[in-house]
């Protein structure tokens, strides 16, 4: 044993006069050693003594664990000399997720969230989806041990060794669902009592994402624009908010009516492919550029000036990846092709079906019954290259838009974040120092007197549009102020954690409104602990 005085240790933060450390290097005598250490603490610690005492036990491996042998005194000693501050904090606690069912995600081990990139979340309102290759499980974060847990397990090609890739909520008004994307490019849409309402092919490809976002009718834009877009490799599909939400009535319509089968969610995987009712949609291929890691449809724009009379509705996309960092396209809506294929696709399965049982009533074949064809996807529609940012060695990673679309924040592989005007195609902003970063834009009250205005009477131009940026490696979350303004927040962030964001909420078709705006809000998870936090509207 031997008392040493680090020459270090003589300034502290706090006034503390000296460390004294006690080196125990046999490992078997360390208890008694702590013991005897503990009691002269307390002969010193009744004498008044000045000192605070650590004890570091010291095995075959450097500083194999720290006891602080006077909690106590330190935490006296601390507060007899300094003074005693309110820490501000910026986010708010919503409760926890934790249970026994995430076990079957890989919960239980550090950085389980974050670390396997086949873990999925997408955040509601009310809900929280989890996944992983196989499994859903739905749950909420209230705490009462009595509320509904869903878990979901689709029914997967094991041939093709699909898997779950995407998954994203749908919410229109009273009626939530949760879409899925699978490797093999199907789309999949579960009730929240993890019975399938429908699914259908999009493109044999996996599907990488699914954006819900849209633009409400308002003074400056006389038509809405809501839209569901499922990002591939080089594909982009676009599905029309009405489509869905009209296919949905119908089918909880059905459900209250006792009219539909339940026992669907039981049939064979053949079967169930072709039983759901074909929704349209528009594709277009995007691969112009070379492999395509992140994409997204960011409104609508005017036509080419050769086409000025068209009645075609046109959709700007921005595309990020390995070859080119930022793309984009103008997309034709192309209505004589998709209703050709529309139209093609609900007469052909029938004439074929039709032919076919014709022709074995004539010569009663006893052979297997014809097999059934593989669904196949529309053609593309028009897609025309507008420009791209090729800029080796740096690529694309992740794509984030703001409300409106008129915003990109794009990550790369040098660990920089462009944002970008989507209208102008101009990165307007650089931020540097930001590896394996994620975005999401919010909206706070900045430089306004929260006593001023009550909560009911907050609208949209109190809010302004910021970015908030989850720097993993540096353990906190920044909150800039857009375009070009300051940097408001640093908020300090559990390893593990990862920033949501609640979907896109569908306008109802009756144009009703909540009295009280919504401001765009991001929520943060810390997968080891379970606590699911929002960061505050408000900087005071």
């Amino acid at each position: 044993q031997r008392a040493q005085y680090g020459p270090g240790h003589t300034s502290v933060a706090v006034t503390i006069p000296i460390f004294v450390f006690f080196v125990l290097k046999n490992k078997e005598k360390a208890n008694d050693n702590l013991a005897q250490l503990s009691t002269l603490l307390e002969i010193s610690s009744k004498s008044k003594s000045n000192f605070i005492t650590i004890a570091i036990a010291i095995a075959n491996l450097p500083l194999l664990s720290v006891v602080n042998l006077s909690a106590h005194s330190l935490s006296s000693h601390l507060h007899d000399r300094t003074p005693r501050m309110a820490r501000r904090s910026h986010t708010t606690e919503l409760g926890c997720i934790a249970c026994d069912d995430l076990s079957e995600l890989g919960a239980g081990r550090e950085g389980w969230l974050v670390d396997n990139a086949f873990i999925l979340s997408a955040l509601d309102t009310h809900s929280l989806a989890l996944s992983n290759k196989s499994l859903i499980l739905i749950l909420g974060w209230s705490g009462d041990p009595f509320e509904s847990r869903v878990k979901i397990l689709p029914t997967l090609s094991p041939i093709d060794a699909e898997f779950i890739s995407a998954i994203e909520w749908l919410v229109f008004d009273d009626i939530r669902v949760l879409a899925v994307g699978t490797s093999s490019g199907y789309l999949l849409i579960y009730s929240l009592d993890g019975v399938l309402i429908h699914k259908q092919l999009i493109y044999p490809a996996r599907i990488m994402r699914l954006r819900v976002r849209g633009r409400k009718k308002d003074i400056a834009q006389d038509i809405s624009n809501e839209e569901v877009c499922i990002v591939m490799d080089g594909v982009l599909a676009r599905f029309d908010g009405s489509d869905l939400q009209n296919m949905l009535q119908h089918w909880f319509q059905e459900t209250q009516s006792n009219f539909l089968d339940h026992t669907r969610k039981d049939r064979d995987l053949d079967d169930l492919g072709s039983s759901f009712e074909r929704l349209p949609y528009q594709l277009w291929s995007v691969n112009k550029y070379g492999a395509c890691a992140d994409a997204a449809i960011t409104g609508i724009m005017p036509p080419p000036i050769l086409e000025l009379e068209s009645s075609q509705r046109y959709y700007r996309a921005v595309t990020i990846g390995t070859d080119a960092v930022i793309s984009a396209y103008r997309l034709s809506e192309d209505k004589s092709r998709s209703l050709v294929g529309a139209i093609l696709s609900k007469v052909v399965p029938v004439t074929v079906s039709t032919i076919a049982s014709f022709s074995k009533l004539i010569w009663r074949s006893e052979q297997s019954p014809p097999k059934k064809s593989e669904p196949k996807p529309q053609p593309f529609a028009r897609a025309s290259p507008l420009t791209c940012l090729k800029d080796p060695p740096r690529k694309g990673e992740k794509l984030t838009l703001s409300p409106s679309g008129t915003l990109a924040a794009i990550t790369d592989s040098l660990g920089r974040i462009l944002l970008l005007d989507t209208q102008a195609l101009v990165v307007v902003r650089l931020f540097k120092g930001y590896r394996d970063a994620n975005c999401l834009f919010m909206e706070m009250r900045v430089n306004k007197d929260s006593a001023s205005t009550s909560y009911h009477e907050q609208g949209k131009s109190d809010y302004c549009l910021c970015l908030a940026i989850h720097a993993p490696r540096k353990g906190i979350i920044e909150v800039w102020q857009m375009r070009t303004g300051p940097r408001l927040l640093t908020i300090p962030c559990a390893k593990g954690s990862k920033i949501l964001q609640p979907t896109y909420r569908f306008s109802s078709p009756m144009g009703s409104s909540s009295s009280s705006y919504v401001p765009l809000e991001v929520f943060l998870l810390n997968g080891d602990s379970g606590q699911l936090s929002v960061i505050n509207r408000s900087l005071h």
